[in-house]
């Protein structure tokens, strides 16, 4: 049975394991199929133990050049986005086949810039790849090459792993790549180049250190990747760089055994819920929702979100996706929140029982206007 009711296990770990070009192809020209079936054996083991795992997989380029015999282009955004269109495809009929070996399914997800920039489209993101999650579908993200120009580009795919770890609230965050870590200087110039084992603090001095070592085949390097742990440990998440090729690296990730280079995330964003505080930053607050004491009290408690049922009275004009205040019947403003639905839809369904929303709107986003995910206590 589908659904869209959102799920925690006890437990269980959410981990973005993104794939760089480099590890998919291994270094060559085309996608080596071996390699990737050992990682989504790798992927299906954490499944098995009861883990998350959403993949953000580079590799579109690339296979579009692939599948059309290494086509000479020219070198404009167009050729590119040609070879995504047709890599896209590919790319996802392989990951597809590979994952069915182990009865497992995915699902595909595209995005751009703007679609995590616009709230309402951001929740839709999230909506979905949390449905596929809780159907255990796991999701396969990129971003959508075929359309996306500089404007829209979320600019590569190690900062787009750090959005979407954000976006699914995840833990942990896995930055395959072909090198084993981040050094002290570039291990291909420096034979003394040390392995940085942890990172507590990303400063300017390990901006330099991390230079520039862009591959062939992918479009991002270090530089970029120690941008996407910096985001993403802002937000609370742990981040590992490690080589794609090393065996068992996605397994062990997960299991205490050292692997590459661990960032560790932000004290304070632990402290501060900071995932929420990325969501709701410097919020335009557009309408109110009225609650008595005892659910004012609930959400203190943080023992769920809030529900229709719980609302008396809805102020100011909002679309899903906007910020909302959370007020008791006094005028008290106790929490500011990410509505799951318009006000106006929030007009046909204040007082009614979650169960009735369907019938009422149509449709449903869930039984919850503001997720327990989507408020902070103010």
């Amino acid at each position: 049975m589908i659904t869209n009711q959102r799920k925690t296990k006890k437990n269980s770990t959410t981990v973005v394991v993104k794939l760089g070009t480099s590890v998919l192809t291994s270094g060559t020209l085309a996608l080596d199929r071996a390699h990737m079936v050992e990682l989504v054996r790798q992927c299906t083991e954490l499944k098995k133990q009861g883990h998350v795992v959403v993949i953000v997989s580079s590799g579109s380029i690339a296979a579009g050049r692939e599948h059309l015999g290494y086509p000479k282009l020219p070198n404009v955004i167009s050729s590119k986005q040609l070879l995504a269109a047709v890599g896209q495809s590919q790319l996802i009929q392989i990951w597809e086949s590979l994952f069915a070996i182990y009865g497992l399914k995915i699902g595909q997800v595209l995005l751009t810039q703007s679609d995590l920039d616009d709230r309402e489209r951001f929740l839709n993101a999230r909506d979905t790849i949390h449905a596929l999650i809780d159907n255990n579908i796991i999701p396969v993200v990129n971003e959508n090459d075929a359309v996306a120009t500089n404007e829209i580009k979320v600019g590569d795919n190690d900062n787009l792993s750090a959005l979407v770890s954000i976006l699914c609230g995840a833990d942990k965050l896995l930055l395959l790549t072909d090198q084993i870590g981040l050094f002290s200087s570039d291990p291909r110039k420096d034979p003394n180049a040390q392995l940085i084992k942890e990172v507590k603090t990303i400063d300017d001095t390990l901006r330099k250190t991390a230079g520039d070592s862009s591959t062939k085949l992918g479009t991002g390097g270090m530089v970029t990747k120690l941008h996407a742990a910096d985001i993403a440990c802002r937000s609370g998440i742990e981040v590992i760089i490690a080589s794609g090729s090393t065996r068992d690296v996605i397994i062990d990730s997960l299991s205490g055994k050292p692997q590459g280079t661990r960032f560790l995330p932000s004290e304070e964003a632990l402290e501060m819920e900071s995932h929420k505080r990325v969501l709701l930053s410097n919020p335009v607050v557009s309408g109110e929702i009225l609650v008595n004491d005892e659910v004012v009290n609930a959400l203190i408690r943080k023992e769920s979100g809030l529900l229709a049922e719980s609302v008396v009275e809805v102020k100011g004009e909002f679309n899903r996706g906007g910020i909302i205040r959370v007020s008791n019947l006094a005028g008290r403003s106790v929490a500011l929140g990410i509505a799951s639905y318009s006000s106006k839809d929030l007009l046909n369904i204040v007082g009614r029982h979650s169960r009735e929303i369907t019938s009422v709107l149509g449709y449903n986003y869930g039984s919850e206007l503001i997720n327990q995910d989507d408020f902070i206590l103010i």
